[in-house]
């Protein structure tokens, strides 16, 4: 058979060693507690601060796990979390190099999203991309991506989804809240009116007296 050695310092002196340590540790504790501190702070158990970086670096992450976000919007979000200005002008920068930020494929999607998700217009659509501080150059650009004939194909498929809510109504009323849903999208005047005059005359309106209704040019 063979006899367990133990050696100095073994699993049963460790664990004597350990509680006479505890015990000792908890005296001290006690009396360092009476005398209103401790062997260890809440500073100590936390850390150092985060440096202002650091700091900016996970509101940026964290803001970006939940959406895409504009630099404006991020910038926005560091100033009111009190983050210094240069300190968030460097981790925007920073976040723009690898990717991270990227306006340009911000309004792109937004414009995509937004045309075909709620039938906005451009001129709707660039007011939206103005409001979360996309720059003027890239804002043309992803709104220039949808034609005319885009829009107006939208605007048509909008008004055949509202004209049997309209049924009912006098022709002027209807030809003014048909305008007016196309107007609140974005929609210009002459072309709001145009498609709206078109579908209510393939339903059976008299074109001539929708003429009419329409406002002088």
């Amino acid at each position: 058979m063979t006899r367990r050695t133990e050696w100095p310092g073994s699993a049963d002196d460790t664990s004597s060693a350990a509680g006479d340590a505890e015990t000792r540790n908890g005296r001290r504790g006690r009396r360092g507690r009476e005398d209103g501190g401790g062997p260890s702070s809440s500073r100590a158990e936390t850390g150092p601060p985060r440096t202002p970086e650091e700091q900016a670096r996970a509101i940026c992450l964290r803001l970006l796990t939940g959406s895409p976000r504009t630099r404006k919007q991020l910038a926005d979000a560091l100033h009111q979390r009190g983050i210094p200005e240069e300190a968030a002008e460097e981790v925007l920068s920073r976040f723009e190099d690898v990717g991270l930020i990227d306006d340009a494929a911000f309004a792109d999607a937004w414009v995509e999203s937004r045309h075909h998700g709620r039938g906005l217009a451009r001129r709707a659509l660039a007011r939206e991309l103005r409001t979360k501080g996309v720059d003027s150059a890239l804002i043309d650009v992803a709104v220039g991506r949808l034609d005319s004939e885009q829009e107006e194909s939208t605007a048509r498929e909008l008004v055949d989804r509202k004209l049997r809510a309209t049924r009912g109504l006098d022709r002027e009323k209807r030809l003014r809240r048909l305008a007016g849903m196309l107007a609140r999208k974005g929609y210009p005047e002459g072309l709001a009116l145009r498609v709206v005059k078109r579908a209510l005359e393939e339903e059976g309106e008299d074109p001539e007296l929708l003429e009419q209704h329409l406002p002088e040019a």
